[in-house]
Order: structure tokens, then C-alpha cells, then sequence
């Protein structure tokens, strides 16, 4: 674990819990889904994407967007409809665009239009690759088996980044998915890897190869992190038994590497919780974006 993977790690996970605590102090409006318990994965995926690589996010996205561009600021200010937001206000805590990053809050929509940037690059913009993130729940979408049909017929630069938290919004995943993901996959002749989201240098490892190969013109990759939800679906919404929640919290990556990692790791907590009460300060003190003329 290098310096910069566990300081971005504590950035979103301590951006993560501001939101929270902001929406329990009545300042946020609106909803917003954290993904508390998720944040290896965009860090491990951070230096094998291209900045000329699209990435295409959803509703529980803010740790993809901290790690493709390390702005808390911005974002925070576009959730709050703040001076500085990244979208002028316009698109809150789901639906961002910068560059070549787009989130929304429809499931199963970005896979589609992945598949349609990842067309795009294969013609012009060879070596590069569209990477999708999706969640297990989102297997229920007609658009989603669609695109993945089209990405493997026409062997598209197309990474499918399935972020597998057990549970799709209220419901157990193995309450909703019938079959696997890997089988699902293998249907459409797309690659498939398995990834335990839990150490990013292990992941990153795994990852390395099968991404080359997508970009070389292997065809689309779907990997399945196996990863877990910590927070609540939304806001406060989470009919887990406390018993569960408390489980996932004590395999949670925060825990082993605090234990693992001792002062170093207390240091890097540190900062990155001042760095995010600073930017709350910050950005809780600027005017509402509509008063700006």
C-alpha cells in the first residue's frame, strides 16, 4: 500500500461520512448514496485508466470521481449547489460530467453509451478503453445484456466494472440474481475476472493484464468486485440487521489497515479528515450558485 493509494482511500472515505453528517444537520437537499465500504476499487483502477480513457459512473459515484480527478472541493460544491461546482449545481450528487466522466443516477443506462464511446475509440482513438461501473442489482436492466451483446460482437475496448455489494438497494442480491455474473458474462463470449475489492495492490495486480488486453483489442472484460456496502442505501434507509452491518464493518479495509499499518496510518486518517473539514468549511461558507450573476 503506497502513500497516495491510502491517502486517496481516506479521502473518500472521510468525504463519504461529511455528506452524511452534512444531510444530519439539515444542509444537504436532495439524496445522495455514498459508497462507504466500496472505495478500493476506483483507487486501484485510478492509474490503469487513461485520462483519455471514458468512465462512465452511477448513483453511488463519488468515489469515482474523486479518483479520476482528487477534487472534494468541486464536488462538494456541486452537491451543495455551492459557488465552484463542478456542474454549476445543475447535477447534484448523480449526475456529473467533466472531461471524459459521466455519472448518472439511471440504472443500467451508462452501459449502452459506454458501449457507444468504446465503438468511438476502437475507430479513432485505438489503446483506449470505456470503463463502466455497475452494480449487482443492476443485472436487471434489458439495456445492460443489450450492450454487452454488441460490446463482445464487435470485440469493443470495453471494461465492465460490476461493483457486487451483496444487496441492491433493499433487497439481498441472492434474493434478486438468479444464475452468476460469470456465466452471464461467458453468454455473450465477454472475459470475465473476479476481484476481492479488498487490498488495492493485490488489485491492482489482477487487473493489469486483462485491462491490456481490452485495450489491445481482446473485446470487452467484465470484472466482478466482490466488495461490501457499509452505509445505508441512501441517506438512512438500511433494513440490514445491525448484527450484518456490524460484520461488514469489521472486514472493512479501514479496520485491517489501521491495525496493520498503526501510526502511519493514524497520520494519513488525520489528514485526510482535516482536509475534508476544511474543504466543508470552505465550501459550506460560499453563496448558492444561483445568486452568482
Amino acid at each position: 500500500m503506497n502513500d497516495d493509494d491510502l491517502r486517496l482511500l481516506l479521502l473518500i472515505r472521510h468525504f463519504e461520512t461529511a455528506l452524511l453528517d452534512l444531510f444530519g444537520q439539515g444542509l444537504l437537499s436532495g439524496t445522495t448514496h455514498t459508497c462507504l465500504g466500496q472505495e478500493p476499487v476506483p483507487v486501484a483502477l485510478r492509474p490503469l485508466l487513461d485520462p483519455g480513457d471514458f468512465v462512465f459512473s452511477n448513483h453511488r459515484g463519488h468515489g469515482h470521481y474523486l479518483a479520476r480527478f482528487d477534487d472534494p472541493t468541486g464536488l462538494l460544491a456541486e452537491i451543495m449547489g455551492r459557488e465552484g461546482a463542478v456542474c454549476g449545481g445543475v447535477g447534484g450528487s448523480q449526475h456529473l460530467k467533466r472531461d471524459r466522466y459521466l455519472s448518472t443516477g439511471v440504472q443500467g443506462e451508462s452501459l449502452p453509451v459506454a458501449a457507444g464511446a468504446a465503438l468511438h475509440l476502437a475507430h479513432h482513438e485505438p489503446g483506449r478503453l470505456a470503463c463502466v461501473h455497475i452494480g449487482d442489482g443492476t443485472w436487471g436492466e434489458g439495456a445492460v445484456y443489450e450492450a454487452l451483446n454488441m460490446a463482445a460482437l464487435w470485440r469493443l475496448p470495453l471494461l465492465v466494472a460490476v461493483e457486487h455489494n451483496g444487496i441492491a438497494q433493499s433487497t439481498p442480491t441472492a434474493a434478486q440474481l438468479a444464475g452468476t455474473i460469470a456465466a452471464r458474462a461467458d453468454a455473450f463470449g465477454a472475459a470475465y475476472l473476479y476481484v476481492p475489492a479488498d487490498d488495492v495492490p493485490q488489485m491492482r495486480d489482477l487487473l493489469d493484464k486483462p485491462l491490456t488486453r481490452v485495450r489491445d483489442g481482446g473485446g470487452p472484460l467484465v470484472v466482478e468486485f466482490a466488495t461490501r456496502r457499509l452505509g445505508p442505501h441512501s441517506k438512512g434507509d438500511d433494513p440490514r440487521d445491525p448484527a450484518e452491518v456490524a460484520r461488514l464493518r469489521a472486514a472493512d479495509w479501514h479496520t485491517r489497515y489501521a491495525a496493520t499499518l498503526g501510526p502511519r496510518f493514524a497520520a494519513a486518517d488525520a489528514a485526510a479528515r482535516d482536509r475534508v473539514a476544511a474543504v466543508v468549511r470552505d465550501v459550506t461558507g460560499r453563496p448558492p450558485v444561483q445568486e452568482r450573476r
